[in-house]
């Protein structure tokens, strides 16, 4: 075991499609396997909960943090590794990319998107260089990155900000990425 972490933000929800619910099980799985630690928002439902129990079923070690507020909405899963309850959102967070190696978004809706662009900022602002890959499966995430061509194409982001995502298709292009990136 190498001792990193990964940070997945992803859905409370499973989505529309079923390859969402495949790719977080394949990579949940994937990171255990690799002895790599899953750091996430320690919910129990959707993506989320999917992503945790096949890392646990694959032997990994799990690091999830979650507000007390959400404790009852996304059924905290306190059979983890590392069980963490925060006060705030903020909070939960900042643990969450402070207590990882790299960051790898897989579908989702507004929380993701909130996580995913705090990391974005902090990376741009020097607080952090740590990978951040965002998996775009069955090209969910293609109008975000339309979204950030179109924010450097219209001067409002340096163009180094799209050099600070990794685009990836599936759970093992997303594993070879972090392999590179973690030498």
């Amino acid at each position: 075991m190498n001792n990193k972490s990964v940070c997945v933000y992803c859905g409370s929800r499973s989505g529309a499609m079923p390859a969402y619910m495949q790719t977080a099980r394949s990579f949940g799985t994937l990171l255990a396997r690799e002895g790599w630690r899953l750091v996430y928002g320690a919910g129990d439902v959707g993506l989320m909960g999917e992503v945790a129990r096949a890392a646990q079923s694959a032997g990994g070690d799990t690091f999830g943090v979650i507000p007390e507020h959400l404790v009852r909405r996304e059924v905290g899963k306190s059979d983890l590794t590392t069980y963490v309850v925060t006060e705030t959102m903020h909070e939960r967070k900042k643990v969450m990319i402070m207590n990882a190696d790299a960051v790898v978004v897989l579908p989702g809706g507004p929380g993701s998107l909130d996580e995913l662009f705090e990391a974005l900022t902090w990376q741009q602002l020097g607080l952090h260089d740590k990978p951040i890959l965002v998996m775009n499966i069955e090209g969910y995430w293609d109008p975000l990155r339309a979204l950030v061509d179109r924010t450097i194409e219209q001067g409002f982001a340096d163009p180094s900000l799209g050099a600070f995502l990794t685009w990836v298709t599936d759970p093992d292009e997303a594993m070879e990425a972090l392999r590179q990136a973690f030498g």
